[in-house]
This record gives structure tokens, C-alpha cells and sequence, in this order.
């Protein structure tokens, strides 16, 4: 669909369907799918007014939408832009987990100049951008030398972008890197750059003496932290436990986010229930991404896959844990697909995390509840005096949104529509040969 919207002065987005989850106010008017139907008028870029559908007289400056499902920009709170797009020159050999990482690592030490990262980031800022989304919060691989060269260039793209997509990065390395010298150095590099704290706990006898320290650090310096936890099929992986017990032992006053925390799905079902009620005592937000997880975990050799590889994201919600879901990798190792298309991955979590039936408040996750984690204001919400900022999907109810890609979708900023053609994979070729 192709929106005839008037690039200058103001209109009205005729006969919306909006999800509830993605108004602001009062949701009671849904009907049975959880969606409302709205007009939204856009005056000076910026949503003036959000009226019952078909509330509004018809007019030269109206568009009608005949019912076809309009979302704010969403945002996207768990990707690795530094690692994005590397595929051409580093496949996962076998798919897995250790696959991934060692062929990330070796990447990483021959080709992460600042150049090679700073195309391929823009290039996926690029992607993102056109198909809607609105901010995105980055890892990035922060073993020295790597922290000096990446976090200068994550500082030259935000200020790049800061007009069309908001940009958060986290620290990442793992508690086997986490020296002392090591951990002081990069938090002052996190600090230096408005940045949050990040680790990858391991399981080990030091295990809660390094968490002490992580979080002691991270709140001498006023940061907030986000984590990758328990991002395996093993059982005996109970690091989450440790980072809740961790928050509520050093007193940790920060924002604290967890993702992937997939092992929880193949506890014991009272073990997994002590620990989520930890989790919610903690105040910790929890972050799923289920393109990756399915993609990585529980792959053996000549074995069909027994689970989905995805964490207990309904349990969580039921406690009032804030939960969201986001694209994670891109086209490298770690996931060899993806495009940082939101839609695709929220389209995909309703099939992989049963989030249908009824659908409900669940596109929340790519909407205010990964904006309030964020921090972020004026995100993930539909409402009056917000930018307008808007995605408008070709289809018309959950049934047509969610079985076909939406490719032919209108992006706005500002009330304006943007070019949503994808960059060409073709300008990338020069980092391959």
C-alpha cells in the first residue's frame, strides 16, 4: 500500500486499526482481537489528536486507511550492531553456539578496524531505519583493543543518527575477561560514552564475587546495566539466580536487563518459579530473542531439535517482570539471517512463543515496554502530542499482518513518509574480498 499523505501541513489518518497495547489511555474500547480503530490527526509532524475511528469528516487533507493496522516506530533493545553482516567472510560451520563464537573471534582480531565497523553499523542503521523502527539499544564486543576502536565509532554514528534513531550501547565481555584492570578500564569507557554496563556471567566459584564487583562498579558510575545470561540448553546454567541474588545483596539502585536467559526453560519447574520470583523482587527486565535462540539452540548433528530455545517469557509476565523481544544478531554467526525488521521478528514471536490466542497486550514488546526499559520517552506509544512517528502495514487485522511480510509498508517520521527501500547488499562486497 501506497499512502498519498501530503508532504506539507496537516491531515488525518482515517479509520486506523491500532493495537490497544500501542494507545496510550484506555484501552477498554478494543474489540476482540485487542485492537481499537482510530483517526490521528498529524498537525506540524506531531500527533494532535487520537479519535474514534471514522470520527473524522472526510476532506482533501484525510487519508483513508480503510482499517489497515497502523504502529508507532518500534524499538528494538537487544542488537549487535558491531557484528553485523560479517557472513560473507565468516559462516557459523556447524550452527551452533561455540561455532558461533569462536568464528566471531577470529573476525573480530583480523577485520574489526574502525572503517570495517562504521560500514557495516551504518549499513544496518540504514535497514532498520527504513522499516520503521525508532531505537535501538547495541552491544558491543568490548575486549581491549576492541573497546578503543568500537565505541568511537558507536559515538561518531549516534550523533550521525540522533535525528532518526536513538542509540543506546552495552558493554559486552564475559566474567572470564573480567580482570580487574580489565573491568575498571572498560567502565570508564561505558562512562565516557553515556553508556550501560555488560557481562556474560559464567558459571564459576567466583561467579558471585565478580557480580559484586560488576555491579559495585556500574554504580560508582551511576550506569545501568544489560546482561547476556544463561544463553545455553544446560540445565546447570543458573546464572540468572546469581545476578538477582547479586542486585538484591549489593543493593544495586541502576536499571538491570537480562537477556536470552534460555536455560530457564529446562529447569525444574519449582527451581524456575523461585528464581522468577527472585527476578521480580530484583526489579530485573528480561529480554527475549527468539529468531536467534531457536536458531541457535539445542542444533546437533543429524538431530531434529526438541525445544525452541526460548525462556519463559508468559510465566514472567504474569508476575509483572517487563519482558519485550528484539532482533538480536544480523547476518552473522550468531544468527545468519535477519534484517533489524521488527515486524518480522514480532510476526515471528507469535508463532515461536505462542503469543496468539488471544494476542492481547504481547506487541507491547516491540512497542512501550522495551521504550520504558530504555528509558526512552515518547516511544512505543501511540498518542496525542507524541511525534508522529508511525508504521502503516498492509494489513488489516492480526490474520493479515501476521501471514504476510508487510513489505510494502509506509514508514513516517514526523508525519512525513521516508524512503523504506533497503540498502543493497552489493555495498558491502568491498569488505569481502
Amino acid at each position: 500500500m501506497t499512502l498519498s499523505v501530503p508532504l506539507t501541513g496537516s491531515y488525518t489518518l482515517v479509520d486506523a486499526t491500532v493495537p490497544a497495547a500501542m494507545v496510550a489511555g484506555d484501552g477498554s474500547a478494543s474489540h476482540g482481537d485487542g485492537c481499537v480503530r482510530l483517526d490521528i490527526r498529524v498537525e506540524g509532524g506531531r500527533i494532535a489528536e487520537v479519535a474514534p475511528g471514522r470520527s473524522s469528516a472526510l476532506g482533501p487533507d484525510t487519508v483513508e486507511l480503510g482499517g489497515r493496522m497502523v504502529w508507532p516506530s518500534p524499538v528494538d533493545m537487544h542488537t549487535h550492531l558491531d557484528k553485523g553482516h560479517i557472513w560473507p567472510r565468516a559462516t557459523n560451520p556447524d550452527g551452533s553456539f561455540m561455532g558461533a563464537l569462536e568464528t566471531v573471534g577470529a573476525d573480530r582480531r583480523a577485520n574489526w578496524h574502525a572503517a570495517d565497523v562504521a560500514a557495516r553499523m551504518s549499513f544496518s542503521l540504514r535497514c532498520a531505519y527504513a522499516h520503521g523502527t525508532k531505537a535501538i539499544r547495541t552491544h558491543l564486543d568490548s575486549i581491549p583493543p576492541q573497546d578503543a576502536i568500537s565505541w568511537p565509532v558507536f559515538a561518531d554514528m549516534r550523533e550521525r543518527w540522533a535525528d532518526r534513531i536513538e542509540l543506546q550501547a552495552v558493554s559486552l565481555l564475559s566474567t572470564l575477561d573480567l580482570s580487574d584492570e580489565t573491568a575498571r578500564r572498560v567502565a570508564d569507557t561505558v562512562a565516557d560514552h553515556q553508556g550501560l554496563m555488560g557481562l556474560v556471567p559464567i558459571m564459576a566459584p567466583d561467579l558471585d564475587a565478580k557480580l559484586d564487583r560488576f555491579f559495585t562498579l556500574a554504580g560508582e558510575r551511576g550506569l545501568d546495566c544489560d546482561l547476556h545470561v544463561d544463553e545455553t540448553e544446560d540445565p546447570a546454567a543458573r546464572a540468572l539466580e546469581a545476578v538477582a541474588r547479586a542486585v538484591l545483596r549489593t543493593g544495586y539502585g541502576g536499571k538491570v536487563a537480562c537477556g536470552h536467559c534460555c536455560s530457564l526453560a529446562v529447569q525444574p519447574a519449582d527451581y524456575a518459579a523461585r528464581v522468577l520470583d527472585l527476578v521480580a523482587e530484583a526489579r530485573i527486565a528480561i529480554v527475549s530473542l527468539p529468531l536467534c535462540n531457536m536458531y541457535l539452540q539445542d542444533r546437533h548433528p543429524d538431530r531434529t531439535p526438541r525445544w525452541r530455545g526460548v525462556t519463559l517469557l508468559h510465566e514472567m509476565a504474569v508476575r509483572g517482570i517487563p519482558v519485550a523481544i528484539a532482533s538480536d544478531n544480523t547476518r552473522d554467526p550468531f544468527y545468519a539471517y535477519g534484517d533489524l525488521d521488527l515486524v518480522e521478528v514480532f510476526r515471528e514471536a507469535v508463532r515461536i512463543l505462542h503469543l496468539d490466542h488471544p494476542i492481547g497486550d504481547w506487541p507491547a514488546l516491540v512497542g512501550s515496554s522495551p521504550a520504558g526499559i530504555m528509558g526512552l520517552s515518547g516511544c512505543g506509544l501511540i498518542e496525542q502530542g507524541a511525534s508522529a512517528d508511525l508504521v502503516v502495514l498492509e494489513g488489516r487485522r492480526y490474520s493479515e499482518v501476521l501471514s504476510r511480510p508487510q513489505s510494502r509498508r509506509t514508514v513516517l517520521r514526523q508525519g512525513q513518509p521516508i524512503d523504506t527501500t533497503p540498502p543493497d547488499y552489493a555495498e558491502l562486497d568491498q569488505l569481502f574480498s
